[in-house]
């Protein structure tokens, strides 16, 4: 009998989140042979206030899945409006849906947000997570990423290192999908997402690294 593939999930508060909080470690598991399932919670149309907001959603979706053809793994988009995230997963009856997601998948880990990340849409899927996994009768690993929080404080959970040195340029690569995020997130969290990726490295004797806290 083959061995199914493991499967990983991972939650993205926005389009980009995925690639810059975990962008080499997706790379890697999928070259490892793992299944890789993005959630995007939402379109980002509030990123381009000017634009229709269809046009800015068709834009998003484009570049992220751009993105994951470059990291390999899927992506699947809801459409929760920005800042009011928690409100609309309740209104729009997404916990159902995606309570049959994580039964359909049966992912290994997920990866979301850091609570401690300030952007409050990061703070909701953090939350939202939690409330997911612990209506789930299996067990599943939780991990939490950095985006906007330089750094993370939640030692007191065990810490998951993962060695990209062979994938932190494809994680980049990615990263260059997002055109209209340029001045949004790329050229602000650049310095940022190689700094991590140096000390995280370093942490475990590789030239890059990527590190998570297990919180369940």
């Amino acid at each position: 009998m083959a061995k199914k593939r493991e499967t990983i999930i991972v939650f993205s508060a926005h389009s980009d989140d995925f690639v810059i909080g975990a962008g080499g470690t997706i790379a890697q598991y999928v070259r490892a042979g793992k299944k890789v399932l993005a959630v995007v919670f939402s379109y980002g149309e509030k990123s381009h206030p000017w634009m229709k907001s269809k046009v800015i959603k068709a834009i998003r979706q484009k570049e992220a899945e751009e993105a994951s053809k470059v990291l390999g793994c899927r992506v699947l988009f809801f459409d929760l409006k920005e800042f009011s995230y928690l409100k609309e997963y309740q209104s729009q009856g997404l916990e159902a849906a995606l309570i049959k997601l994580l039964k359909r998948y049966r992912p290994q880990k997920i990866f979301t947000h850091s609570n401690e990340d300030p952007h409050p849409d990061h703070q909701a899927v953090h939350k939202i997570t939690i409330q997911l996994t612990e209506k789930m009768k299996s067990r599943i690993q939780v991990y939490i990423y950095s985006v906007w929080n330089p750094v993370s404080l939640q030692t007191q959970f065990p810490a998951l290192y993962v060695d990209v040195s062979s994938t932190f340029w494809t994680k980049l690569k990615a990263f260059k999908k997002f055109p209209s995020q340029r001045f949004n997130a790329i050229y602000p969290l650049m310095i940022l997402v190689l700094y991590r990726a140096i000390k995280d490295g370093f942490k475990i004797r590789k030239r890059f690294g990527e590190h998570f806290f297990r919180i369940q």
